[in-house]
């Protein structure tokens, strides 16, 4: 069967789904080169509860879970379909770590489909969340990525969106690809691991700027996901794209072959 990549996307901005810029494009162009997944499994950094859960819905909602925007952003709507089989592969893979099945409480948030808008924007691929559970530590959720990169030789898209810095309360708004030298440093550093040692990626919450870059751990830990599957593969995963946004956001994303 055909084997698809683990991915991370820095997603940024909700606004990146009706926007062309570098980042976008890059997604964009990623995508076509890849054969059509089965189905795409997504950790977003939006989904973050008390537990470890998939979608297993037929028809996911699309999620507007923001404030402030355009009402052009709010109307966007991302109809793809679920998957109950693929629900419960991504059970299978996770055990015996308990996986619940949500059938009506989630859907899609921006985080998937900001991204997939450019990836696949047919929507017309199975597209499945997973939950980030808050009680685990940043080892667990690498352990759990090393067991989600089983579904790559299934033909399942592995895709990892946060970003690597994310930090809101320092936001620049007039510089829209550039960051502060903290948020580029620790970015670096990010790089350096993920593209030699992936599996070493829970050392870097000793970085000097750490506090800053990470202020919380939600957009960082779907990072911890595709450091996993680099891991379980052996390699380090190779840079898709790289950059800092709006003074304190990384857009970098980073693949895994």
């Amino acid at each position: 069967m055909t084997r698809q990549p683990a991915v991370f996307i820095g997603h940024g901005s909700p606004m990146n789904a009706l926007e062309s810029n570098r980042f976008t494009n890059r997604w964009r162009e990623f995508a076509a080169t890849l054969p059509m997944p089965r189905a795409i499994v997504t950790v977003s950094a939006h989904w973050y509860i008390n537990a470890t859960a998939v979608t297993a819905m037929q028809t996911p909602r699309t999620i507007h879970d923001f404030y402030g925007f355009p009402d052009e952003l709010f109307a966007f709507d991302y109809p793809c379909p679920g998957s109950n089989e693929v629900a419960r592969e991504v059970v299978d893979a996770l055990a015996p770590v308990w996986v619940g099945l949500d059938t009506d409480s989630w859907g899609i948030d921006h985080g998937t489909w900001s991204v997939l808008a450019h990836m696949f924007p047919a929507a017309d691929v199975p597209v499945l969340q997973v939950s980030i559970d808050a009680t685990k530590s940043f080892t667990d959720h690498v352990a759990l990525g090393a067991s989600l990169a089983a579904l790559q030789d299934a033909n399942i898209l592995v895709l990892g969106s946060g970003n690597v810095v994310h930090n809101l309360g320092r936001l620049a708004w007039n510089r829209p690809d550039s960051g502060e030298d903290w948020a580029h440093e620790f970015d670096d550093a990010a790089r350096s691991i993920m593209t030699t040692d992936p599996a070493s990626i829970t050392n870097i919450v000793t970085h000097g700027a750490y506090s800053l870059a990470v202020p919380t751990p939600d957009h960082f830990i779907p990072l911890l996901y595709i450091a996993g599957a680099a891991a379980a593969s052996g390699r380090g995963a190779s840079t898709l794209v790289e950059g800092c946004s709006m003074g304190s956001l990384s857009m970098t994303s980073y693949v895994v072959d």
